[in-house]
């Protein structure tokens, strides 16, 4: 039961973050582990591990403000933290299957990875036999 309490207060803390940089050393001291063992729940709890899940969050809220807002792409991209557009464009064409200059153009958002939620009483623990992969429409 402590893991699941650590485990939504990580993606709390990772998720009021996640325009700023996030490290895992600060993330594992938030959550009162070492950052190896975090990891290993994490992965258990989630599917996927913590670089995977602030990467992916950080694209879909990405593809969000490229649909509602008018900022150009390079400053979403940097809000996003990667240091270039072609980084950047090469990771969203990879999770939504067009860049990003054509997904703004469709107007339509359609999130890829919504924040992780762990129920109240029913926690499906992560499958080996599972990927944590987002495949594209």
């Amino acid at each position: 039961m402590k893991n699941k309490q650590n485990i939504k207060k990580v993606i709390d803390y990772i998720e009021n973050n996640l325009e700023s940089q996030l490290h895992l050393d600060e993330i594992a001291k938030e959550a009162g582990y070492s950052k190896f063992h975090l990891s290993r729940i994490f992965l258990e709890y989630v599917g996927c591990t913590i670089y995977k899940y602030i990467q992916m969050r950080r694209l879909t809220v990405a593809a969000e403000k490229l649909v509602y807002t008018e900022k150009p792409i390079i400053e979403i991209a940097y809000e996003a933290s990667y240091s270039s557009q072609q980084s950047f464009t090469s990771a969203f064409r990879q999770l939504y299957g067009h860049p990003p200059q054509e997904y703004r153009a469709i107007k339509v958002h359609r999130p890829k990875f919504n924040r992780f939620t762990l129920k109240c009483n029913l926690v499906t623990l992560y499958q080996p036999a599972m990927k944590c992969e987002v495949i594209a429409a």
